[in-house]
């Protein structure tokens, strides 16, 4: 009797453990950014989740696949512009999977076949770019790069949001004629400002000039301000240069003709 019992003992307690395994095969939880991607006997059945769900065990297989943002930096490529430009570009591209059933069916690994897309891809637009518009206007290669890698990724069920160029690597021989570019640039905006002052300048005293010889008083004027402007330096010798229309007031005064004759 007892063995009895310990052979039933052995078949519940095989039962129950057949039960636990079959149950742990058949009830899946996937997370809030995941869904599971169910094939039954090697056909495809769908996409589950989130949350718990159950599937048939040793018939169905599940394949997780997460739905967050993917960070992709594509490594460093070594690229000829159109202007014939050697360079090193490096960039980095942010993904997502929208379609979990296409990303595992049409495709055997998404990241990497997206990582080697967004290579050639970086390398095709940069040789059809020139330098200047790589330095000065990356924003519209950045928006090229991403629309080029999301039409090609679009059947995998992949999203490609924003491709960004991180760093451009110049030869040095080209820095050093873009730095004496740079130099030339900046003396040839500073001769341009000191031509500008010294138009203004001339333009300015054009018209004092003219002022000066519509009023003759204004240059008498003009003669005591320098006056009082020589009698706060610290010479020697101060020499007063006499206009010549003061002279004509004094000769005036005292009756004498400029000529030097005085009065009938």
């Amino acid at each position: 009797m007892g063995s009895v019992l310990t052979t039933l003992g052995c078949m519940v307690a095989a039962a129950v453990l057949f039960l636990i395994v079959i149950a742990s095969a058949a009830i899946k939880i996937v997370q809030e950014y995941e869904r599971g991607v169910i094939f039954r006997l090697g056909r495809l059945i769908g996409a589950k989740g989130p949350g718990l769900f159950f599937i048939i065990p040793f018939i169905d297989r599940m394949v997780k696949v997460d739905l967050r943002v993917v960070t992709l930096d594509v490594p460093a490529q070594e690229c000829i512009t159109r202007d014939n430009v050697t360079v090193k570009v490096n960039a980095v591209a942010y993904f997502r999977v929208v379609e979990p059933t296409s990303a595992i069916v049409q495709v055997e690994d998404y990241k990497r076949a997206t990582w080697q897309i967004a290579q050639t891809t970086l390398r095709n637009v940069i040789g059809q770019s020139e330098l200047d518009e790589l330095l000065a206007h990356r924003e519209r290669i950045n928006t090229k790069l991403q629309q080029i890698i999301d039409e090609q990724t679009e059947p995998w069920g992949v999203k490609v949001s924003i491709v960004e160029i991180k760093d451009v690597e110049l030869p040095a021989t080209m820095q050093r004629a873009m730095a004496r570019q740079a130099e030339a640039e900046r003396e040839k905006r500073a001769k341009i400002i000191h031509a500008e002052g010294e138009y203004q300048a001339a333009q300015t005293l054009a018209q004092a000039a003219e002022t000066i010889g519509r009023v003759p008083a204004a240059i008498q004027l003009r003669y005591l301000q320098t006056l009082t402007e020589i009698a706060t330096e610290k010479n020697s010798t101060i020499i007063f240069p006499v206009p010549v229309e003061f002279l004509r007031g004094l000769a005036g005064i005292l009756g004498v003709t400029p000529e030097g004759g005085g009065k009938e």
